[in-house]
């Protein structure tokens, strides 16, 4: 075979690739996303009302809490999923996240609630929620090492950037779908059986998701480490021997960006309409704000192959520190329009310190314990992150009176992942292969 059909067979497989890991990561956020955004809009009244019987409120902080008690359970997804994917293979725990994302979002939908089931209906929910922690503890670092370790070295970051690009792409689906049903039916309507449909929606992206992921061939590092038998038997232990620094730095560079995400994903639609602005327009704004994170996102993941990855993480967290009490003083004048710059802005902050995340993640890891580290690192920095970020936001509005003080939540925060990756030595063209 000459070289010209070679290299017309690898773009092919890149391609492959590519679409694989962003269809992968679009619907098992668009599941993840649409769980939150019903915690914001619909669980309290249907799941968790008697609470209001003892406190006003108090049934709207304990749905929006329910958003963080799955990430809780991503660490022990990313331990099972990083040790068998370190193993076994990026392809296959790829898959079985994909299905086991799907069928817990599907039985969300398909479930009775508080006045048709009693106190099992909101445990049951919980549970659920928790497999779709699970799930989404293994997905993210499958993903991201799928397109990473398949990339040219001088475009890991763009390559890593598609498996990014899927949560802006998930939400942008999410809010689209929800906005959809919201708009089309009535207030009663939508209580009654219109939030379902976004959640048995799933089942259709699900078959799409498969087919797609069944066709990828495996990563080429991971086949280069079972031909030299250089895997790990116990890749966790290994991990935690040698490079506990880089799970750390990991989890703490995540952090402010996952916090501040979880306010545009699920806490600004219940905060925009608490302002006197209507559900389909606050969905509309979402969606305009994730629609500049993708595209920022995307860029920055260029942009890191070009400036590196710790600066342009650095450019990402310095924009969002400055943004965060201009943000809410726009939304606090209860303008639509001034709502949606304020999301725009944020979104461009949101899209740099997480455009470079999959290839400077994936560089700081060796192959052998790389699937355990970038997902442990990750589930954890999304706990202490984005976890009860929500609920954080509202409990602080509730206290003070005035959203600014999340803006201050999110500026401590964007300072400590800003001294987190400052921390990091540049790890861009870092060999990835067991060499």
């Amino acid at each position: 075979m000459g070289a010209e059909s070679v290299g017309a067979v690898r773009t092919r497989e890149e391609r492959r690739v590519l679409a694989s890991t962003l269809a992968g990561t679009t619907i098992e956020w668009y599941d993840f996303f649409i769980y939150a955004q019903a915690a914001s809009v619909v669980f309290a009244p249907l799941f968790f009302s008697p609470l209001s019987e003892q406190s006003a409120g108090l049934s709207e902080l304990v749905s929006l809490a329910t958003i963080g008690i799955s990430f809780l359970f991503r660490p022990l997804g990313a331990v099972v999923a990083g040790q068998l994917g370190d193993r076994l293979g990026r392809k296959r725990m790829l898959v079985l996240t994909l299905l086991l994302m799907g069928g817990a979002t599907t039985l969300i939908g398909l479930l009775p609630t508080h006045a048709d089931l009693g106190v099992a209906a909101p445990v049951l929910l919980i549970l659920l929620r928790i497999v779709q922690g699970f799930s989404a503890g293994g997905e993210w670092g499958g993903a991201a090492l799928m397109a990473v370790e398949h990339a040219p070295t001088r475009r890991r970051g763009l390559f890593g950037a598609y498996p990014q690009i899927g949560v802006p792409i998930g939400l942008i689906l999410a809010s689209g779908v929800l906005w959809l049903v919201s708009s089309t039916t009535t207030e009663d309507q939508f209580l009654s059986w219109g939030w379902r449909i976004p959640f048995l929606f799933s089942v259709v992206l699900i078959v799409g998701g498969y087919v797609i992921r069944r066709i990828v061939e495996e990563s080429p590092v991971f086949r280069e480490m079972l031909e030299r038998r250089a895997h790990s038997s116990a890749p966790l232990r290994d991990l935690f021997r040698s490079h506990t620094r880089n799970v750390v730095l990991t989890a703490l560079i995540f952090v402010a960006n996952n916090a501040a995400g979880y306010l545009l994903i699920a806490y600004f639609i219940g905060y925009g309409t608490s302002l006197g602005l209507t559900r389909p327009s606050v969905l509309a704004a979402t969606i305009a704000g994730a629609v500049v994170w993708l595209v920022c996102t995307l860029w920055a993941g260029s942009l890191s192959d070009r400036i590196g990855r710790v600066r342009t993480f650095q450019i990402g967290y310095a924009a969002l520190f400055v943004w965060m009490i201009p943000m809410f003083l726009l939304m606090e004048t209860g303008q639509l329009a001034l709502f949606v710059v304020a999301v725009v802005v944020l979104s461009f902050g949101l899209g740099l310190s997480y455009g470079p995340m999959s290839a400077m993640y994936a560089e700081m890891f060796p192959p052998q314990v790389r699937y355990s580290g970038v997902s442990i690192g990750y589930a954890l920095g999304a706990i202490l992150g984005g976890a009860f970020a929500p609920a954080i936001a509202q409990a602080l509005v509730g206290w003070t009176g005035t959203a600014v003080a999340v803006g201050g939540y999110i500026m401590v925060l964007s300072v400590v992942s800003l001294v987190a990756v400052s921390l990091v030595r540049e790890p861009r063209g870092t060999e990835l292969g067991t060499r």
